[in-house]
């Protein structure tokens, strides 16, 4: 056994590579759902970005451009509610995933300390731990984990895979707790600007946090809520000692952002228009798929928010994919996000409207 593989999980979606199979086998071909990939278009203000700024011979710089750092700060403070922000508070990462694997490395944590994440959660927050040495730890309640080597303390709301939105409540007593043990704080808002029945806050709300950064950190990406998956546009915005460690490290790594994905990640956070239509699209696909689901039987849990529907019909996840692919419809097992999910499936909608309705009429038959 290599030395990567004993100190990484089996990546998990080779085990779904069988079922993908069968499902593709359908006459009509597979629909699917496992997988939170936009599949609709860049919006063309964006590719007409991308395309102006790709005569850029020269590097990009790390911490981005001006045009770019006030994109960031003036899409902070008017879309979280953060006040005052400044280009000090934030950082262009090279999409979100990149960051989780690699922050406890960036951040120097090794043997002897502790990452902690929630019980049912995005299985990067555990690779991160591991690729770093450091001890991965999960919780259901992060007031009530033990502080004892606890070095970084991931929140996610809304939640992959459940959907779940904490309360601005819920999320101050954790900033305080964090705070009163030295825990630096990382909340993993990607999926922000997708609530539907409940309205999502960030950890740099002054609700949450007080007016003060200290100790905390949002990460946020353009993957769903613009389609720029394939673009890898991300940020962070908070602690400006945090992002400036940060920053050194990623100088020396060479980890920036291409300059035009800078240009057009900048045009993307200055127009609404297009995340409005894009969560129109969605909310249909949502709705629809739901009602097939809880029509054939399905129990949906959380799914307030974020792409996915948390579905269950109180029988193992991986009985619920194979009875799904036989129909040529692809979930993802509730399993991958830790054992708590083990009789649960994640259902994405962003499939296009086409495949929504294949599956509409495959589970009703």
């Amino acid at each position: 056994m290599s030395a990567v593989s004993s100190r990484l999980p089996v990546f998990p979606w080779d085990r779904l590579a069988p079922y993908k199979a069968k499902a593709a086998a359908h006459p009509d071909g597979i629909v699917d759902l496992s997988v939170g990939t936009p599949v609709d278009p860049v919006p063309a203000l964006i590719q007409r970005a991308l395309t102006d700024a790709a005569d850029s011979p020269g590097y990009p710089t790390v911490w981005g451009t001006a045009e770019l750092r006030d994109a960031l700060t003036g899409w902070v403070e008017r879309r979280l509610g953060a006040r005052d922000v400044t280009h000090a508070n934030v950082l262009p990462i090279v999409g979100s995933k990149e960051l989780v694997a690699w922050l406890p490395t960036q951040l120097g944590l090794g043997a002897g300390d502790k990452v902690a994440y929630p019980r049912l959660a995005y299985p990067t927050y555990e690779v991160g731990a591991r690729l770093a040495g450091a001890e991965p730890v999960v919780y259901d309640d992060p007031t009530e984990l033990d502080p004892t080597g606890l070095k970084l303390l991931w929140l996610n709301s809304p939640s992959n895979p459940t959907g779940r939105v904490l309360t601005a409540d819920e999320m101050r007593r954790t900033v305080a707790w964090a705070r009163e043990h030295g825990v630096l704080l990382f909340s993993d808002e990607c999926y922000l600007e997708l609530g539907w029945e409940a309205e999502p806050v960030s950890v740099l709300h002054p609700d949450v946090c007080g007016g003060s950064y200290e100790g905390i950190v949002a990460v946020h990406s353009l993957s769903k809520r613009s389609n720029l998956a394939g673009y890898r546009a991300a940020f962070l915005a908070g602690d400006a000692a945090v992002l400036g460690e940060l920053l050194q490290v990623r100088k020396h790594s060479g980890m920036m952002v291409s300059a035009p994905v800078q240009a057009a990640t900048a045009v993307a956070l200055g127009d609404t228009s297009h995340v409005t239509e894009q969560r129109a699209r969605y909310a249909a696909r949502r709705a629809s798929l739901r009602a097939a689901f809880e029509a054939a039987g399905f129990r949906i849990e959380h799914s307030e928010a974020s792409l996915y529907l948390w579905a269950t019909r109180d029988e193992p996840c991986w009985d619920t994919v194979a009875a799904l692919a036989e129909r040529g419809i692809l979930v993802a097992p509730g399993v991958f996000y830790g054992e708590a999910g083990e009789r649960f499936v994640r259902i994405a909608f962003t499939a296009t409207d086409e495949r929504v309705e294949a599956a509409v009429r495959r589970l009703a038959a």
